[in-house]
C-alpha cells in the first residue's frame, strides 16, 4: 500500500514544523557527512527556514498522511515530510540566520535559479519526497522563463540532485562559525 503525498507551498504557520524536521532531517541524514560539531554549528548559522523563500511563494512542503494507529482507527493525520524551493534571488544558501543575505533579483535569460534548503523527514527519506520537491522547483523556475539551475548541495544531497541531472562543478568550504566549516557542492543543470 503506497503512502499518500500531497505538495503544496509552505506558509508561516508552517515555521515551527519546518524549524522541528529541519534539526532533525540534519542530525539523522546528514551525521554520515559531517560531525555532531558540524552539525551543531551549521543549523545555528546556515541551515534553517528561510522566511523569504516563503514570502516569495518558492518554498514547498510535501505532506504524507500518517497511517491510522489500528485497522478500524480513522485518526491517520498529514505531517510535513520534507520541504525544499527555489529561488529568483541570488542568495545559493543559508536560512534567516545566514549573514551572507544576497536578495537581488536573478535575470532568467543569463542566471540560474537557485535550488534551495532541501531537507526531508527521516523517517520519510528515501521514498520519493525529495524528488517530489525538486520537480515543483524545477517546473515553477522553467515557468518564469529560468533554464538553468544551480545549488549549494549538501554531501548528503549530492546523490539525489546528480540523479536528476545536476553535476558537479566545485566544492566549496564553508565557514559557519566556531571553527567549524562544511564542505558543500555547488552543482547544475541546464534544461532546454
Amino acid at each position: 500500500m503506497s503512502t499518500e503525498m500531497r505538495i503544496r507551498r509552505a506558509v508561516e504557520d508552517d515555521i515551527p514544523q519546518l524549524q522541528i524536521l529541519i534539526d532533525a532531517s540534519v542530525r539523522a541524514l546528514q551525521a554520515e557527512d559531517y560531525s555532531a560539531s558540524q552539525i551543531d554549528h551549521a543549523l545555528q548559522t546556515v541551515f534553517g527556514v528561510d522566511r523569504l523563500l516563503i514570502a516569495d511563494g518558492t518554498y514547498f512542503v510535501v505532506q504524507a498522511r500518517t497511517p491510522a494507529a489500528a485497522p478500524n482507527d480513522s485518526t491517520s493525520r498529514w505531517v510535513i515530510a520534507g520541504c525544499g524551493g527555489w529561488s529568483r534571488r541570488k542568495k545559493l544558501y543559508g536560512g534567516d540566520a545566514w549573514t551572507e543575505q544576497r536578495i537581488e533579483l536573478l535575470d532568467p535569460k543569463a542566471d540560474a535559479a537557485k535550488i534551495r534548503a532541501f531537507f526531508i523527514a527521516p523517517e520519510w527519506a528515501r521514498m520519493g519526497v525529495g524528488s517530489q520537491i525538486l520537480q515543483a522547483c524545477e517546473d515553477a523556475a522553467f515557468a518564469e522563463s529560468f533554464r538553468r539551475f544551480e545549488m549549494g548541495a549538501t554531501l548528503t544531497g549530492v546523490k539525489l540532485f546528480a540523479a536528476r541531472g545536476y553535476s558537479e562543478q566545485e566544492r566549496i568550504l564553508l565557514d559557519i562559525g566556531g571553527g567549524e566549516s562544511i564542505q558543500v557542492v555547488r552543482m547544475e543543470k541546464q534544461i532546454s
